[in-house]
């Protein structure tokens, strides 16, 4: 008989938190059979035993998380909110630390990496989570829409700041998501297009400028712009992408049939596995996963709409742009929409620190999709200086007149004595 309460319990769970939690788990179970079909073969060409070790570390990655998300899911927000300034200080301190000589772990010519050995932890996951939170807290601070760009400020200093520590690691693509991310935030909190518009152009005017700083970011630029061209260099990857795409047809080649993964994309695992996806499964197999994302937005957006109370809205926003954000640009360099960026793609791609706060994003919208509200105390709307409200809006303005005492007559403004 205990049971029954708890019975009843999960199945009042909305539809959203139902359909999220069966589309992350579909995800989970996708991308542990394509991460091991694109790792599998290369390890064991190479030596590097059965080739299973990539298959153990996510499957171990994403248990703990599965962990993290059931946890988040029962009481995530409220935690959430006592723990978003120590989270944002530690983030920002881990993304300095990243740069420290000694400090910092460089694979690949990118140091964006603590730790040492095989335990090693990408402060840009966490500083994503973290910057999403304190924006849904310092934008639920302020009562109705944001009047002036100091109201908004704030935030948009500890993204910039973020994004910037980011991209000089170097990661341009997490550093964009991160912009998208907060951009929708914004859009959500109802900031006026014209400030939408002129902080767009200036962004993609910083964002040029840094990728024409550098040589190498010079010839990912060109090598996007005719990838063909630089087959043999800066758009090898990019051109075996789209062969890997394209030679898989309508229903693929099988699952672990592919070749590209063998002798031509170097690591296919983490930011290319979607080419992988197209070559085995083809263009089907790349619907579903598309699908599979729809649905999040879908779940998402549903959640964020019906949430109780502003944080919990902008929460839940905030979240579900970030993981649209990181997988629509993961596609389009896959596609060759977008140059090389390095972002993996959610829940597929093999990367332990991205699994674990993917699933605990999805903790905290399945705690916000559950019912879940916290109410954070505004900051006092200052008086505004525009047009004073109309005496006609004040029901009690009588009342207030009468209790103030005798008025005072004004030159000229008497009443006419009776004739």
């Amino acid at each position: 008989m205990a049971s029954a309460p708890a019975a009843v319990k999960r199945s009042a769970q909305p539809l959203e938190y139902r359909l999220l939690l069966t589309v992350v788990l579909c995800l989970l179970a996708g991308g542990a059979v394509m991460v091991y079909s694109a790792s599998s073969a290369p390890a064991a060409l190479a030596g590097k035993g059965d080739g299973t070790g990539f298959l153990v570390k996510y499957v171990m990655y994403g248990g703990i998380g599965l962990v993290g998300m059931w946890l988040i899911a029962r009481r995530g927000l409220a935690l959430a909110v006592r723990f978003t300034i120590p989270l944002l200080v530690l983030s920002c301190v881990c993304l300095v630390a990243v740069r420290m000589p000694g400090i910092g772990v460089t694979v690949n010519g990118a140091r964006r990496w603590l730790g040492a050995g095989p335990l090693t932890f990408q402060p840009s996951e966490l500083a994503k989570l973290s910057l999403v939170l304190y924006g849904a807290m310092m934008l639920a601070r302020r009562p109705g829409v944001p009047r002036h760009p100091r109201e908004i400020m704030p935030l948009l200093i500890v993204g910039g700041v973020m994004a910037l520590l980011v991209a000089t690691q170097p990661d341009l693509g997490t550093a964009l998501v991160i912009s998208f991310t907060v951009t929708a935030m914004l859009v959500a909190a109802g900031i006026p297009w014209r400030w939408l518009a002129t902080g767009g152009g200036i962004g993609a005017g910083l964002v040029l400028l840094f990728a024409m700083m550098e040589p190498y970011r010079r010839a990912r630029l060109t090598a996007f712009l005719d990838p063909w061209k630089h087959a043999t260099g800066d758009g090898f990857q990019s051109v075996q992408g789209l062969i890997a795409m394209g030679s898989g047809g309508l229903t693929g080649k099988g699952i672990g049939q592919g070749t590209s993964k063998l002798f031509y994309l170097p690591e296919a695992h983490t930011d290319f596995i979607l080419a992988i996806i197209g070559e085995e499964l083809g263009v089907l197999g790349v619907v579903v996963l598309l699908t599979l994302y729809g649905l999040v937005a879908y779940a998402g957006l549903r959640i964020a709409r019906n949430a109780q109370g502003e944080y919990a809205k902008l929460v839940a926003t905030g979240l579900t742009c970030l993981v649209l954000a990181q997988a629509t640009l993961n596609i389009f360099t896959v596609l060759g929409l977008a140059p090389l960026t390095g972002v993996p793609l959610p829940f597929i791609s093999y990367g332990g620190t991205s699994l674990i706060v993917l699933l605990a994003v999805m903790g905290l919208l399945l705690n916000v999709a559950s019912g879940a509200t916290v109410h954070v105390r505004a900051v006092p709307d200052r008086p505004r200086t525009s047009r004073p409200r109309a005496v006609a809006d004040d029901p009690n303005r009588d009342s207030r007149r009468r209790d103030s005492g005798p008025r005072r007559a004004r030159p000229g403004g008497g009443r006419r004595a009776a004739g």
